[in-house]
């Protein structure tokens, strides 16, 4: 018997006449450490990134305009986010064929690599053109890659997690979002405040992108060390350990209305999450001339916060479930975006600190549900697939794009409230989507035997 387990027999008559999956408590810790490392790796990739845009922008697109230089480095961020949705079509459907856990590990690989590379790439100074070509090769590397990890590590701890637990143990996947972009924040913060301008031009920037290496082998062996999910192992056993093949137009047309759910849930998500995490520090300086340093500390703070809430934040949505939660998130966007952005652009510390806390603490809401929400849509023998595909597509379209479309909608109308129209945008998107999802907390995820925690409960219930 798997040590994952202590009892595996899935049925598909009512969840009330399966028998009980008992999760290994430790095990689960295992398998939560190793998800939101990987997410922090690849978010302490974006969250550099973001923060050093300006300097990006003048080692690789050299112009006599900042505008055009910022343009220019988030449109190299928001490529890796075209080839999204191919690494999702890719990596998703192989985790429903061969396993979560050996799909993650590769992922795993392929983001390190493509995070290190892009700290060996020579400037445009020393090789012309070569320079940015070989920056967007990395990204899309990088996108590629990451078009299989997010939906697969929400579905790796879900099917790990008991039923009452899941929004609690989902969180931490966002926690690791959170640390990746505090540990990206505070190490540009820090190389801003120490290193000269010339020097962060020539190599300083480099530091953070090279980091991936060791970060990427840690999370490796973390992923390698995990058995499959209680939820694939069962379903492997009821196709008679033959490995199941799901077309992909059967993940797509199958799943339509799951599909469109997550895409509504993502976009609202993403769009959020991308505004205030990564196109907000470049708005603070580029829009509101405010001093780099500074800035980029009342984000961290902001990100400091969040991750504080947010286990807290996951734990209430077991008790009083999803949607109201993400609903309160959605409402909250809707009427207070417009009064966070004025706070901010008033330009005094404790203004901006009130305007992107409010923002950071409605954020919470969807980072501390979406984890446990978005593998609740789809049935197991194609959760992976259809989450990988239904997420990647969104954050393609409206997520990894925010910071290009609202830097070039503000060069466009002249108007820097542009933000937080744009937010609230996607805040009756995710309305509209929330009207129409179906609670998911306290019940098994879809297609899988109730899961509890501990052996004595699976006993009691038996």
């Amino acid at each position: 018997m798997s040590a994952a387990t202590v009892a595996t027999h899935p049925s598909s008559a009512p969840h009330g006449s399966a028998v009980p999956t008992a999760t290994d408590p430790a095990l689960v810790r295992r398998a939560v450490k190793a998800a939101a490392l990987g997410n922090a790796m690849e978010w302490f990739d974006f969250g550099v990134y973001s923060y050093i845009a300006v300097t990006l922008g003048k080692v690789f697109f050299p112009s006599g305009n900042p505008t055009a230089q910022l343009l220019s480095t988030f449109g190299a961020f928001a490529a890796a986010f075209l080839v999204r949705p191919l690494g999702g079509a890719v990596f998703g459907p192989l985790g429903d064929r061969v396993g979560r856990q050996k799909v993650l590990a590769f992922t795993m690989i392929m983001m390190a690599a493509g995070t290190f590379a892009i700290g060996l790439i020579p400037s445009y100074a020393t090789i012309g053109v070569w320079a940015p070509v070989l920056l967007l090769a990395a990204r899309l590397l990088q996108g590629f890659s990451t078009g299989g990890e997010y939906a697969g590590a929400a579905t790796f701890i879900a099917e790990y997690a008991p039923d009452k637990r899941r929004g609690f143990l989902g969180s931490w996947l966002e926690f690791g979002t959170l640390a990746g972009y505090v540990g990206g924040a505070g190490l540009v913060t820090l190389m801003t405040a120490l290193l000269s301008d010339g020097d962060l031009t020539s190599w300083g920037w480099r530091l953070p992108f090279l980091i991936a290496g060791p970060m990427g082998i840690i999370g490796l062996y973390l992923r390698t060390r995990l058995e499959e999910t209680p939820a694939f192992a069962a379903e492997m056993e009821k196709a008679e350990s033959a490995r199941p093949r799901v077309p992909l137009r059967e993940m797509v047309t199958g799943q339509w209305r799951a599909l469109l759910l997550c895409v509504g849930l993502v976009l609202v998500f993403n769009v959020t999450d991308y505004m205030l995490l990564s196109y907000m520090p470049s708005y603070l300086t580029s829009e509101l001339k405010y001093d780099t340093t500074h800035g980029l500390l009342v984000v961290l703070g902001v990100m400091v916060l969040m991750m504080v809430v947010q286990p807290f934040a996951g734990a209430l949505t077991d008790r009083v479930g999803r949607r109201p939660v993400i609903a309160a998130g959605c409402a909250g966007f809707l009427l207070l975006s417009v009064p966070a952005l004025l706070l901010i652009r008033q330009g005094g510390l404790p203004a901006i600190a009130l305007g992107m806390g409010a923002l950071g603490l409605l954020l919470v809401c969807f980072t501390a549900s979406m984890p446990a929400a978005l593998p609740a849509l789809f049935p197991t023998r194609v959760r992976y697939g259809s989450l990988s595909i239904g997420f990647n597509v969104s954050v393609s379209l409206f997520g990894g794009t925010t910071p290009l479309v609202v830097t070039a909608l503000i060069g466009a109308t002249g108007d820097v409230m542009m933000p937080a129209y744009y937010m609230m945008a996607a805040a009756v998107v995710g309305g509209v989507a929330v009207w129409f999802m179906t609670e998911s907390a306290g019940r098994p995820l879809p297609g899988s035997a109730p899961a509890v925690e501990g052996v004595e409960r699976v006993e009691r219930q038996e």
